[in-house]
């Protein structure tokens, strides 16, 4: 592998990422003491930090690793809207967020203290169906120019209309990758591959006793779908990709596990980026489940760069 042409290569790559963005805060602080009205503990907050999350931490994976990312989604007419932007113009990814004057800009807080996460806090509501529909027509526009589109699926209602555009994509030429929630898979019919992981994909197929069940599971699920390939996120067994003929498992790289947030939309990020600039399948997953080895030793949503996966590229 020539690092210095896998760099230009994916200089030049283009991915467009839809879906469910949305806003993660961090509260950090000490907790010293336990509250007196409740058997909890008092968290004195010293710092606030702000990541894109959701689709924005997929497209901010993408844009990592130096290709050009242009993010649509919908964003609520708020503060927290407001700093979504911000935070993907300063990361240089081109957004298109619809504003939903009804809708209230999706955000997690989570409060941290000792280097632990002590509790998540949600905030969230589901766009309307004008802008749903403004957003189809704007995707339509941006199809043409993606080597690739990655939908991230949250479940927050962004995503109402993916199977009209996955049908599009096709129509396109374009690969599709989908991260998956839910148990309606049927709705990703016709993408190129799906990335659930292994708790994701037991809603859907059910529980398996052994690898030849999860094989037998996973290659109909496929075949029902008209899938290329199903690559399932396993934790501590690592990934393992299902293509027509033959499966191919790759085991985890992560020296320490220190926080598995996020880890989804780095692998679907990397793997797409990959793939998008002219990498094999295989070569793809494995940058990515290098990549998913790395950012589970950060805390919280974040991120995994060209350097930090090629250091030898330095």
């Amino acid at each position: 592998m020539n690092i210095i042409k896998l760099k230009n290569r994916l200089k030049s790559t283009r991915i467009l990422v839809v879906g469910d963005v949305m806003l993660d805060r961090y509260w950090f602080g000490s907790a010293d003491r336990i509250s007196p009205e409740a058997p909890v503990p008092v968290v004195r907050v010293d710092k606030t930090e702000y990541r894109l999350g959701g689709a924005g931490n997929v497209a901010l994976n993408i844009a990592k690793q130096g290709v050009r990312v242009n993010l649509l989604s919908v964003r609520g007419d708020d503060q927290e809207g407001r700093e979504l932007e911000s935070l993907l113009e300063r990361n240089h990814i081109e957004s298109h967020l619809l504003i939903d004057k009804q809708l209230s800009t999706t955000i997690k807080t989570r409060v941290i203290a000792q280097h632990q996460q002590l509790v998540r806090i949600d905030f969230e509501s589901t766009p309307t169906h004008e802008v749903l529909n403004q957003a189809l027509k704007r995707y339509v526009d941006l199809v043409s120019d993606a080597d690739a589109i990655v939908f991230s699926d949250y479940g927050k209602g962004g995503l109402q209309h993916i199977a009209q555009m996955i049908r599009e994509a096709n129509k396109a030429d374009k690969c599709v990758l989908v991260d998956p929630k839910g148990v309606d898979f049927e709705r990703y019919c016709g993408a190129s591959y799906i990335t659930p992981n292994k708790s994701e994909l037991r809603n859907v197929v059910g529980p398996w006793e052994s690898e030849k069940e999860l094989t037998q599971k996973v290659n109909t699920l496929r075949r029902d779908l008209g899938l290329t390939g199903v690559l399932v996120t396993r934790s501590e067994e690592g990934m393992s990709l299902f293509r027509e003929g033959h499966s191919l498992n790759f085991p985890t790289s992560a020296q320490e596990i220190y926080d598995v947030s996020g880890a989804g939309d780095t692998v679907i990020g990397v793997f797409a980026a990959m793939l998008a600039s002219g990498c094999d399948v295989e070569e793809s997953v494995a940058f990515a489940n290098r990549a998913a080895g790395i950012v589970v030793g950060k805390l919280g949503t974040a991120t995994v760069n060209f350097d930090e996966l090629f250091p030898e590229s330095e």
